[in-house]
């Protein structure tokens, strides 16, 4: 094994995964280092905090009874990354390095070892909870290392098989959707337990102790000199598992045609009758070529995984993160109940809108070459990006208003009507900024990566700053309604934001169009990158 190989190739996968999620420039980088300092230290100390707590406990028996439960969840989030990544598509590009003679073993070392980068913060409180159990006269020092260097050794294993054998499914159609939106759905549970207390039998599992011969479970026990030979031999078949998992997995990758899976996982696409009718509407109403555009973009919006994931949480995960506060009669600085339906609508825009607003050339790709080519105007382009995303913002909003009348939510139909024209007002201000986003910082999205970001450094913190100063005019009418407690006056506000918002837009549409003409080479230069060895 040549000494310099791993060592390089790490090297060179660090800088590539560094330069892909920071924006260019001094600044981005700083900031990035500093978000990063604080977010590994928080880990440590938290890492500081274990060993101390550890260092000073008298009794193994009170150590015993909790190490088991903070293994399991060190494990947990252990192997939350490799489905994040495998998600997001972002780590080494193996077929990239097959050209090179590297012996498989090397790789899949690489790979283990690469496995540490996104596990860090565990192995960091791995770290406290072993020096805190080595100064502990009454742990014992061997068996402390031998457990937690196995829990270890077990959890980078399992990572790069889980990571590898998720990269294989997710090619499949619809996989990674469902994965992914599972993911998110996930995290809504921390509220849902917050709101409706612990369930049952979590209570019970938590007054019994830890069941079974779990890893988890096994280390701990062995940890703190309770380790029986069965718990020495679970454990050690565990991690036997996870290495051999992790190298068959890793293997069957190296084997995996990516693209022969996909394209076999794809069809022909066929459209069902109502989504023909759906992407022939704008014929009935707008001239060609504008109405071949805007039917172009929505059966590309809805092909691809990105977009639907976010277009399905919209109606789905909105509904499980604002919902249950209603359930709460405590809270009185939120909005009155029947309100509901436009803040969840306000929601699932925000959602959206990376994917149909600040970024709208960055799932054509190589594509966008045709729309230099065509002798359609770039303004024509972007004015049917633009209708076909308002169609989006309105089948978004139908969707929510249909759930929460399901639901028989509190719903009048003055505010359906007030959901309605509050969400087209606030898309016409997003795609006047988004327009000008898409063409001062445009950047290739890859449509078959279902999670992540679609826009980053200064364009990303823009959204998340610029998202407030846009709904301005909007929450002015809120602000004068709620005051002078006239519907007139509210009314009359949204039409003047929504005077403000098309001159806007219309300026913003001409600045954008002139923008492509002049920076013709670089919008493709960035669109349309060569292929490197980090996918993204």
């Amino acid at each position: 094994m040549t000494p310099t190989r791993i060592p390089a190739i790490l090297r060179a996968q660090w800088r590539s995964l560094w330069n892909l999620r920071l924006a260019k420039g001094r600044g981005g980088r700083l900031l990035g280092l500093a978000l990063a300092l604080v977010w590994y230290g928080l880990w440590t100390l938290l890492a500081i905090s274990a060993a101390v707590l550890l260092a000073s406990a008298r009794r193994l028996d009170d150590i015993a009874a909790t190490l088991p439960w903070a293994l399991m969840l060190v494990l947990g989030y252990w192997q939350l990354p490799p489905v994040l990544t495998a998600g997001l598509g972002a780590g080494l590009n193996l077929e990239k390095l097959l050209i090179f003679p590297i012996p498989e073993r090397e790789l899949f070392v690489i790979e283990v070892l690469l496995r540490l980068t996104t596990g860090l913060e565990m192995l960091l409180v791995l770290c406290g909870v072993a020096l805190g159990l080595l100064l502990n006269p009454a742990a014992p020092g061997a068996a402390v290392l031998a457990a937690l260097v196995l829990f270890a050794l077990l959890n980078l294993t399992l990572a790069a098989g889980l990571r590898n054998l998720l990269e294989r499914l997710v090619a499949r159609k619809h996989v990674q959707e469902a994965l992914v939106l599972l993911l998110v759905l996930g995290a809504a549970m921390p509220q849902l337990i917050a709101l409706t207390g612990v369930p049952p039998f979590v209570k019970t599992a938590l007054a019994q102790g830890m069941p079974g011969a779990w890893p988890w479970n096994a280390a701990a026990h062995v940890a703190v000199g309770h380790g029986t030979l069965a718990d020495w031999a679970a454990l050690g078949a565990w991690t036997l598992a996870a290495c051999l998992f992790g190298r068959w997995q890793f293997s069957r990758s190296l084997r995996h045609d990516a693209a022969r899976v996909a394209s076999a996982a794809r069809p022909a696409p066929r459209s069902g009758p109502w989504a023909d009718r759906l992407y022939r509407l704008p014929e009935r109403f707008l001239p060609d070529p504008l109405a071949a555009l805007v039917g172009k973009e929505l059966r590309s919006l809805f092909r691809t995984p990105r977009f639907r994931l976010v277009f399905l949480m919209g109606f789905t995960f909105g509904f499980l993160i604002w919902a249950p506060l209603w359930q709460n009669h405590r809270i009185r600085l939120l909005p009155a109940p029947e309100d509901l339906a436009v803040l969840m609508s306000v929601y699932a825009l925000l959602l959206l809108s990376e994917v149909v607003f600040w970024n709208v050339l960055g799932f054509d790709r190589a594509a966008v070459q045709f729309y230099f080519s065509a002798p359609a105007s770039f303004a024509t382009v972007l004015l049917a990006k633009n209708l076909a995303a308002g169609v989006v913002v309105l089948l978004e909003v139908s969707l929510i208003t249909a759930v929460t009348l399901a639901l028989r939510l509190p719903v009048t139909a003055a505010k359906i009507v007030e959901t309605y024209a509050v969400l087209l007002i606030l898309s016409v201000y997003m795609t006047a900024a988004g327009n000008l986003s898409s063409l001062y910082w445009a950047r290739p999205v890859n449509p078959d990566h279902a999670w992540g970001r679609t826009s980053r450094g200064r364009s990303h913190a823009l959204m998340v700053l610029g998202f407030p100063l846009l709904g301005l005019p909007v929450i002015a009418a809120y602000v004068a309604r709620h005051f002078l407690e006239s519907r007139g006056i509210f009314a009359g506000g949204l039409a003047l934001a929504a005077l403000i918002g098309l001159a806007a837009y219309r300026a913003a549409l001409r600045a954008a169009a002139r923008r492509a003409d002049c920076e013709r080479e670089t919008l493709l230069a960035l669109l349309i990158p060569g292929a490197g060895p980090v996918t993204g």
